[in-house]
């Protein structure tokens, strides 16, 4: 089982992508914070004893200093893996990664990023275009009654309901962008709040699994490879996420991969998506029989500290959420890096 063989593998995953990428918090240079914890990422990945293959990574290359989709990793990819893997014990995986989300965040000091991933059997994990999606997340009280394709003041309502608060109660986050400016705008005029966040909307949904973090609900357009790792949390948590693709440049306004609606319909259909305006659930998403979710805070957020350093080591908090456990565990562990004079209990 995926969980019982390599769990703990894949929190030293996402704890040293986070360590690498949070020696570069507050220096402006989000390149290299991302550069950094991609390589921390793989490093770490290619000592588990699997075959795991990327399908949501950092693009679309066939070969590329980043973790690109199709790369292969783990012990068992390696020319010589015959020699020491054995066939009937091999665990072949599909593997969405994030090793830095929201690099601005890192480069300017700023809470919320966080180092991800999420895990499945092959063919678990919906291979997403690098397009965009329109996401909804609520919390599980709201799962199934809200629908993406509602106005939000109608999910506003159902939420209020769920959750008997008042629609004024409720917190909705939403990213900083132009094309949400008419979203904003209806959130605040049906009488819930606003946080309007730069980058990290995986954060924010995950936010939403969870009472207590004043977080009910994120609305909006964000990138679909998040999505589906958002996707395989909320569906862990037994949270709602609805994810639908965006391919026309005129509704995203900036940075979307492709040249006209037209080819980006045509490069869907390439890809065996047939319906491009499809809406999926988190268990569409992430449909494996086992998925694993993990994340470490790399700067401090709602759900996880940041990295924190002290003389010869450091101190992460994680999180790893399992379908087949049907749990969520917060770790804290501190790494003794260059044998420190003392460790930081605080």
């Amino acid at each position: 089982m995926i969980e019982t063989t390599i769990g703990l593998e894949i929190i030293e995953v996402v704890e040293q992508a986070a360590i690498a990428s949070a020696k570069w918090m507050g220096k402006g240079e989000k390149d290299t914070a991302d550069e950094v914890a991609v390589e921390a990422m793989r490093e770490r990945m290619n000592k588990i004893y699997m075959r795991g293959r990327i399908v949501i990574g950092e693009g679309e290359r066939d070969d590329a200093p980043m973790l690109y989709i199709g790369e292969e990793v783990g012990i068992c990819t390696r020319e010589d893996a015959k020699t020491f893997c054995n066939p009937d014990e091999l665990i072949e995986i599909d593997i969405a990664v994030d090793p830095c989300e929201g690099t601005n965040l890192v480069a300017y000091g700023q809470p919320g990023s966080m180092a991800v991933l999420a895990i499945s059997e092959k063919g678990g994990l919906f291979e997403a275009p690098d397009f965009y999606m329109k996401k909804l997340a609520a919390p599980p009280q709201a799962k199934g009654k809200v629908d993406i394709n509602k106005s939000a003041t109608e999910n506003l309502k159902i939420i209020s309901e769920c959750l008997d608060r008042s629609i004024e109660e409720l917190v909705v986050i939403v990213m900083k962008r132009e094309r949400h400016n008419d979203l904003i705008k209806e959130i605040r005029e049906a009488g819930a709040r606003v946080t309007l966040i730069s980058d990290g909307d995986v954060s924010a949904a995950l936010s939403c699994g969870f009472s207590g973090t004043n977080v009910h609900a994120l609305m909006g357009i964000g990138a679909a490879p998040e999505g589906v790792i958002s996707a395989a949390a909320m569906r862990c948590l037994g949270g709602h996420f609805q994810g639908q693709l965006i391919y026309d440049p005129a509704i995203v306004k900036t940075g979307l991969i492709g040249e006209s609606k037209e080819k980006n319909i045509e490069r869907l259909q390439s890809m065996g998506i047939t319906d491009p305006d499809r809406v999926y659930n988190d268990d569409e998403l992430a449909s494996g029989e086992t998925v694993l979710f993990a994340a470490c805070g790399i700067t401090p957020g709602t759900l996880m500290e940041g990295v924190r350093f002290f003389h010869g080591g450091a101190r992460t908090q994680s999180l790893v959420i399992s379908s087949q456990s049907s749990t969520a565990r917060f770790v804290d562990t501190i790494h003794m890096i260059d044998k420190p004079k003392y460790l930081e209990l605080k």
